[in-house]
């Protein structure tokens, strides 16, 4: 229900469910117009010519009409008033973040609901469990599909479920095992410590699958660590180099097999509200930079209390996949690794852009 319609010096305001008086500037109204010449409703692009407003525009008239629904606006530079939906107006009627996920929930190996990460394939596939395996995603940062068929057509399905096959230097859909022709550390029995992939990539991939295909050995457990759960110890304990640790860039380096790939973020890169909107750390992949003393020592600094954490027992799922189960992981958020392993491992793997998985959410109504 909207009432109390007044027009200002340079905004509108009005009262939406009975609530206090919002304010909407008249320019911001213009430019957000959803009649069909200023919007195109079926690919929601903006038509209007923002740049060739007069940015003094104000109404000729505006008032409440449809019992309250909905307000009219007369603009002198339109021939016929503008219909703007209640539920428009209260969905922006404050500041809003249009990039917002739903809230994650930070863990460590305590807090962690172990029941709540284990779904079924056929029911993720099926589309039962679909919310289930997105809210999970949302929620901890990475979810386990079991009774997965142990085929590279399985890792599709369920990227499809979500958006497409990422290429990247390794392929579309991929597999391995250990490879010592390979230049990297993942194609080897050791121990590969908690890190993110594509910390070479200007863009990182967002979701990451890894299915047991094949398990005939010792060791080789999985390791997921909540990098959020870092981040908040760090901040917690001593702000300056979680200050530190946002401004940094740090710069990853893959070189072989034909290529020579860098790019630079900092470990924690914030979004505008502040809050966190990626984790990147892989010491592995971290090239040889110079800086100055001050960002040198802070760097290491971070480092060191970022590597610690991330290895602390405490902080770290660990779960040996069997064949036919999948880790489906948000890299953007969640480190993993790879306990040393003898014998036969083999995995199936492929990842998923940052935006598709976004996009996957937001069009579930999570958010």
């Amino acid at each position: 229900m909207l009432d109390n319609l007044q027009l200002n010096d340079r905004s509108l305001t009005l009262s939406i469910a009975g609530g206090a008086a919002v304010d909407f500037d008249y320019f911001w109204l213009r430019d957000n117009a959803r009649d069909p010449i200023s919007f195109d409703s079926r690919s929601h692009q903006r038509e209007l010519y923002t740049a060739g407003i007069d940015a003094a525009i104000r109404p000729v008239e505006a008032a409440v009409i449809d019992g309250g629904d909905s307000i009219s606006i007369t603009w002198p530079d339109m021939d016929n008033p503008v219909i703007y939906d209640g539920a428009f107006l209260r969905d922006f009627s404050d500041v809003s973040d249009t990039m917002a996920l739903p809230k994650p929930a930070i863990w460590d190996k305590a807090a962690l609901d172990h029941d709540a990460l284990h779904l079924d394939y056929d029911a993720v596939i099926g589309g039962d469990d679909m919310d289930a395996l997105l809210g999970g995603l949302a929620r901890d940062g990475f979810v386990v599909l079991g009774n997965t068929p142990c085929s590279m057509a399985s890792v599709d399905e369920v990227v499809k479920k979500i958006g497409y096959v990422r290429e990247t230097i390794f392929g579309g859909l991929w597999e391995f095992e250990a490879n010592e022709d390979m230049a990297d550390s993942a194609f080897t029995p050791k121990e590969l410590r908690p890190h993110t992939d594509g910390t070479y990539s200007h863009d990182a991939p967002g979701l990451q699958m890894l299915l047991c295909m094949e398990y005939d050995a010792i060791g080789g457990d999985s390791i997921m660590v909540d990098g959020l759960r870092i981040a908040d110890e760090i901040r917690r304990n001593d702000p300056a180099l979680f200050d530190a640790m946002t401004r940094i860039g740090v710069t990853g380096l893959y070189k072989g097999d034909g290529v020579m790939l860098r790019a630079q973020r900092p470990i924690f890169r914030l979004g505008n509200d502040g809050e966190i909107a990626q984790v990147t750390f892989n010491n592995y992949d971290r090239d040889t930079v110079r800086l100055n003393s001050a960002d040198m020592a802070a760097l290491y600094a971070g480092i060191r209390a970022f590597d610690n954490l991330a290895n602390a027992p405490d902080y770290q799922w660990r779960y040996q996949l069997k064949p036919g189960e999948m880790l489906v992981f948000d890299n953007w958020r969640i480190l993993h690794g790879r306990g040393a392993f003898q014998g036969r491992r083999k995995m199936a793997g492929a990842y998923v852009n940052r935006e598709d998985y976004e996009s996957r959410v937001r069009l579930s109504g999570l958010v």
